[in-house]
């Protein structure tokens, strides 16, 4: 169904619904007609429905509506006094709108039917006649109905149906009872104890796990599918299209736009997907927010626009869509960008980073330092922006119901910001883990992955790194946190030369840190309860939950936890530092490169050099200008043969999968085509050869292997100089 039909579904849903109510409040107000709330009600009704059929191109209800709008607006401002012809008028009315309705339902138009009669009816109501002309004037409507289906006389106006009126008591008796409003508490009431169905549903699979009576398996495996159902029955009733939320953004952007003396159109993609009511007022205030920085700070005026060879006009878009069992919602503008010099030196200024790490930290990390608490880059403060508020209670907001934010951009281009949000707060999957006889949730949002180690890998694995603890995960160095110590619980642990450790990989604020547990359960479904007010202010809960044997278990805040902790923030910068090799060089001069095979040849380059691996079909490939060439994220990206340019003979078959190594400078990209990348490690790097030419920096041992080390821009220059034409060589990247 289009978007327009919903909304006249909804249109006649809701006007069926305020006509029902509409004549009992004529009834009301005739009893008593000094009653200013049901004149009031009885206004307010007829004034939305002549409203919304105004925006969906119903002009003959339009009409019929506001001849009645204008009659109620004399008796709520008490210019008129009601009188039994306008009660009879208003119940002709009432009739008219319910008629013009059902056609619409049914014939999709609003019918043949004239009411012109009833409007001029509803119009001489208006007027208040003279005493002395009551019993001499002809009555109002005693002029010929012509066909019309208003009746002349009595003054009562009767509107006759229309082939598909409504049915002979004159309500309708299709579209509006197949639809009922539910209040929300209700349905939070509603929720709730399906909750505490699904801890019953746990208490007793517990119970019948060890059990061996097959019956009792049998029904409690009925009673777990029922509750299943019934739990995702109850959460659809919660959810709601993001397209309500949405809806009133349109008009935002116009008044902004306007404020701004900036034309911008807004687009929404994605305005079905659907997530649960608590959730759309939680992102209500941050997407207002994103819209309103887009619009203030990120996209320029006209003058700019065009000196930079835009038009004139903007384009705001909203796009959202489901992932994963999560919530995506990307806001874009085509402006002009994030200035990430000047966030870095506004960083530097406020003491955020050194200067050596601003030096030294991507580009993507320096945008990130714009969700930072007081963080502005506006040279002066208007009535929009500039104060330092907004952008960091947009993180602190989302990351409160579980979900994440990161931002994308590129100069001249625009930037678009990325919202990852949970579909539901009330019942969500979590991992149980066991501390010192105490069990904790983990929401699974936020896990990666486990990792045991036991015997001699407790003592290699586990390292010391300024004071702080790491494990090398792969290459990467991962903060190491115990949760014991950080709960304050007993901390003693096992001396034994068996004595194992259990890693529990989790994501926050766009890092990743391990959690030691003593052990891991398993994972299931949980009741979110809320904290009570004495626990709200510990950061490293976020609720608790009812384990299947009825004893309470505390849900961590992943991102709360991480930061008491300090591997986030500064502990996290310094770790980095020191990884990237930005600290007072190392003694092993230790370096992280990523290594490929090229024939019998192993290639190594710094990670740093490397923007992205890829795997190519070889029947994507095509042919501009000469060269190997493939659609790449909406541009084309060149192909550089690395095996053809170093003259080493391979025997890959040309029609399977490429692995590309994509290297990116000043904006543009080229693809490096290896037969194989294996590995990124970091190794200490010794130089047994040099001397092989401008593409190579020398030999080192890798892994054990023989490696050659590669100067990708001198190399990628040689094959093709005008790739990159403004930029210089990175020699000595690995001095």
């Amino acid at each position: 169904m289009s978007d327009l039909q919903d909304i006249v579904k909804d249109f006649l849903v809701e006007s069926y619904e305020n006509l029902d109510q509409l004549d009992r409040d004529l009834v009301r107000l005739e009893q008593d007609s000094a009653s200013a709330e049901e004149l009031g009600s009885i206004f307010r009704t007829i004034h939305t429905i002549k409203g919304t059929c105004g925006f969906l191109g119903f002009d003959k209800l339009q009409s019929v509506a506001h001849a009645g709008e204008n009659l109620l607006s004399k008796l709520r401002d008490r210019e008129l006094t009601l009188r039994p012809d306008i009660t009879t008028g208003l119940f002709s009315l009432v009739d008219a709108i319910r008629q013009i309705l059902a056609n619409i339902e049914n014939l999709g138009a609003e019918g043949e039917a004239d009411y012109c009669d009833l409007i001029r009816t509803l119009i001489a109501l208006q007027v208040e006649p003279s005493n002395s002309a009551r019993d001499d004037e002809p009555r109002i409507g005693s002029h010929p109905a012509s066909g019309t289906g208003i009746q002349a006389d009595p003054p009562a106006v009767q509107v006759e149906p229309d082939q598909a009126g409504p049915s002979s008591d004159g309500r309708h008796s299709s579209i509006s009872d197949g639809t009922i409003r539910v209040d929300v508490g209700l349905l939070d009431k509603l929720m709730n104890r399906v909750g505490e169905l699904v801890l019953a549903r746990n208490q007793i699979l517990q119970f019948t796990g060890g059990s061996s009576d097959t019956e009792l398996h049998s029904a409690a495996q009925r009673l777990n599918l029922i509750t299943t159902e019934l739990q995702e029955g109850v959460m659809k009733t919660r959810m709601q299209p993001i397209g309500n939320l949405w809806s009133k953004f349109p008009r935002i952007v116009r008044d902004l736009a306007i404020h701004c003396g900036k034309e911008v159109r807004i687009e929404m993609e994605g305005k079905e997907t659907e997530l649960d009511k608590t959730i759309v007022e939680s992102i209500k205030d941050p997407l207002t927010h994103i819209v309103r920085n887009a619009i203030d700070h990120g996209i320029e005026s006209a003058a700019e626009r065009l000196a930079a060879g835009k038009t004139v006009e903007s384009c705001l878009r909203l796009r959202a869509f489901h992932e994963g069992g999560q919530v995506n919602i990307e806001i874009s503008d085509d402006g002009r960008g994030l200035d990430l010099a000047r966030i870095r030196q506004k960083a530097i200024d406020r003491g955020l980073i050194t200067l050596d790490q601003a030096m030294r930290i991507s580009d993507r990390e320096v945008a990130q330092l714009t969700f930072t608490a007081g963080f502005s880059t506006a040279a002066q403060v208007t009535n929009l922006s500039g104060r330092g508020v907004g952008m960091d209670v947009v993180k602190n907001n989302v990351e409160k119901i579980g979900g994440t934010v990161d931002v994308h951009s590129q100069p001249g281009q625009g930037t678009t910001i990325k919202l990852k949000i949970p579909l539901t707060l009330a019942i969500i999957p979590a991992l149980i883990v066991t501390c010192r006889g105490d069990r904790f949730a983990i929401p699974q949002v936020n896990l990666l992955e486990l990792v045991r180690l036991a015997g001699d890998q407790v003592h290699r694995g586990i390292e010391s790194l300024h004071g702080a603890l790491v494990y090398r995960l792969r290459g990467q160095l991962l903060p190491i946190v115990y949760l014991c110590r950080e709960l304050g619980l007993d901390d003693t642990t096992s001396a034994g030369e068996d004595a194992a450790i259990n890693i529990v990989v989790l994501k926050a604020d766009d890092g990743q840190f391990g959690l030691v547990v003593d052990s891991i359960n398993d994972t299931e479904e949980i009741v979110v309860k809320p904290l009570s007010p004495q626990l709200k202010g510990i950061p490293v809960y976020a609720g608790a939950t009812i384990m299947g044997d009825g004893k309470v278990a505390l849900i961590l805040d992943v991102l709360g936890t991480a930061q008491r902790a300090h591997v986030v923030g500064e502990v996290r910068d310094r770790m980095l530092t020191e990884h990237r090799g930005d600290a007072p060089k190392p003694v092993d001069n230790r370096q992280k490169l990523l290594i490929a095979k090229l024939g019998n040849r192993r290639l190594a380059m710094p990670l740093s050099t490397v923007s992205r691996l890829e795997e190519i079909p070889a029947a994507a490939i095509e042919q501009a200008g000469g060269q190997d060439v493939v659609q790449y994220r909406g541009a084309i990206l060149p192909l550089l043969r690395l095996a053809s340019l170093l003259g080493v003979s391979t025997d890959t078959d040309p029609s399977g999968e490429l692995q590309v190594i994509v290297y990116s400078e000043h904006g543009r990209s080229v693809g490096l085509v290896v037969d194989r990348i294996m590995d990124i490690v970091e190794s200490s790097i010794d130089t047994l050869r040099s001397g092989q030419g401008n593409d190579v920096f020398g030999s080192a041992i890798v892994q054990g292997r023989v490696t050659d080390l590669l100067d990708l821009p001198s190399l990628i220059r040689r094959a093709d100089a005008a790739l990159f034409d403004n930029s210089t060589s990175a020699k000595g990247v690995l001095a």
